[in-house]
Formats: C-alpha cells, structure tokens, sequence
C-alpha cells in the first residue's frame, strides 16, 4: 500500500492533483484519509479537508502546503 501513497504524493509533486485523488480516494487507511485531506486542503475545501483528517484521527495543521506534503512523504516512506 505504501507505493500507491507514494505514488499519489508523486502526482502531487508534479501537479497532478486529479490523478492523485482518482488514485487514492478509495483506500480506507490512516495515510490514504490524510493524503485525500491534504489535496482537499489544497484545493482550498477545509471543510471537507478537516473531514478527511478527522478520519485520520487527526485534526489539521496549519502548517504550510509543502510542510505538510513532506510530512505525508516521510510517513508513507515508514509505512
């Protein structure tokens, strides 16, 4: 599963945010919720965005977008 994190969190680096979200928006893990957080955020639905880390069990940082998308990619890289 960790590759298709990665994977996803690759089509981000590139800009490829409905790739990525077609890629991970049916996978029901702790990573997969806060990854599909994460490009809800980027799109700018906090809303939603908070749903999706709050399945995580976690609440949203108000960290910066790329903060949180190195954050992403060290925890798949120790999934």
């Amino acid at each position: 599963m960790a590759s298709k994190h990665i994977q996803a969190l690759e089509l981000i680096r590139q800009g490829n945010w409905q790739a990525a979200h077609e890629l991970i928006q049916h996978d029901h893990d702790e990573l997969a919720f806060l990854i599909h957080g994460y490009l809800h955020r980027e799109e700018g639905d906090i809303s939603n965005a908070n749903y999706w880390y709050s399945r995580a069990g976690q609440v949203q940082s108000n960290n910066t977008l790329a903060q949180e998308l190195e954050r992403l990619y060290q925890l798949a890289k120790t999934a």
